[in-house]
């Protein structure tokens, strides 16, 4: 049953990105969120209303924005996505981790931790 719920969480998490980042469709996105939603990220509000100013931002500022899931972890309430940003096609993005908790299948709390990705690294095993 564990195992079941973590893997639906997962499924909630990427429907989450797909309408809030690709889509910035507020509407579908927010039926995704619990209606004590918590952000932890500074520039962000808490609650549907902080998050409805949150995609409306990214609509005007960053049209082409897209976030590609690249791993994505899940344990019981929680969920971890390693993502690729990117605001402007061609860019090299932000590497992204972000943390949702859930509470009865909705995000109910997020955090994140952001990383812009230089041009040249002195590696070549990359960000994302």
């Amino acid at each position: 049953m564990a195992g079941a719920r973590a893997e639906e969480n997962k499924r909630t998490v990427l429907a989450f990105y797909q309408a809030a980042i690709n889509d910035k469709d507020h509407d579908a996105a927010s039926k995704l969120l619990s209606h004590r939603y918590l952000q932890h990220n500074p520039r962000i509000a808490d609650g549907l209303e902080g998050f409805r100013g949150f995609v409306e931002t990214l609509k005007a500022d960053f049209p082409h924005l897209r976030a590609e899931v690249k791993r994505i972890f899940a344990e019981g309430d929680h969920v971890i996505a390693h993502v690729h940003g990117v605001r402007v096609p061609g860019g090299p993005g932000t590497a992204i981790v972000d943390i949702f908790r859930l509470e009865d299948g909705r995000i109910a709390e997020h955090w994140d931790v952001m990383q812009q990705i230089p041009g040249e690294a002195r590696n070549q095993n990359g960000m994302v």
